[in-house]
């Protein structure tokens, strides 16, 4: 039976963007962020995060970077009761300078395939999830997954996925 899941863009959702984040002294939650992600948790959603992170194809910090703070991020949220199902990013820049990132690829949003990877290597209902991002550019992925976005503009994320996921917000069509 397919799951249902809410999809989460990190820099500027869950985190304050600060350009090109790698380092974890550098990490400062979002308001609201890690008690969303403990709602979702707790209301049976998977919590999976999606994110562009360039600065590999840039040549500013290596992907072990990437993996060294999601896994930080995991184990800070243990102090909330919350976790991250998975993390899924795109290291590629198709005009970046390192040669093994400089692509065009099917995963850097707006494109959906880190949607489309998550919803096959856990079973997702498209139609009983929800993307959350702070850019244009993750509704657009959203929508082109078939999940339903919604830009997240400020203030409380735990405001938002609540009102969102409840049944007591305003609802985006997913193209």
């Amino acid at each position: 039976m397919a799951g249902k899941a809410l999809f989460l863009d990190r820099d500027g959702t869950l985190n304050v963007d600060t350009d090109f984040l790698h380092r974890i002294e550098d990490f400062i939650w979002l308001p609201g962020a890690p008690e969303a992600v403990r709602w979702a948790n707790d209301h049976g959603y998977l919590v999976i995060v999606v994110t562009n992170q360039s600065g590999v194809a840039r040549g500013y910090f290596p992907e072990e970077d990437v993996g060294r703070l999601h896994n930080w991020m995991n184990e800070d949220l243990k102090r909330f009761g919350a976790h991250i199902d998975a993390f899924y990013y795109c290291p590629h820049l198709p005009d970046g300078p390192l040669p093994a990132y400089a692509k065009v690829c099917d995963c850097r949003k707006p494109k959906p395939g880190l949607i489309e990877a998550a919803c096959r290597d856990y079973d997702i209902d498209r139609n009983a999830s929800l993307l959350i991002g702070d850019a244009p550019r993750d509704v657009e992925c959203a929508e082109r997954a078939g999940v339903r976005g919604v830009r997240y503009e400020g203030g409380s994320l735990l405001d938002l996925v609540v009102k969102e996921l409840s049944g007591d917000g305003p609802r985006l069509a997913a193209g």
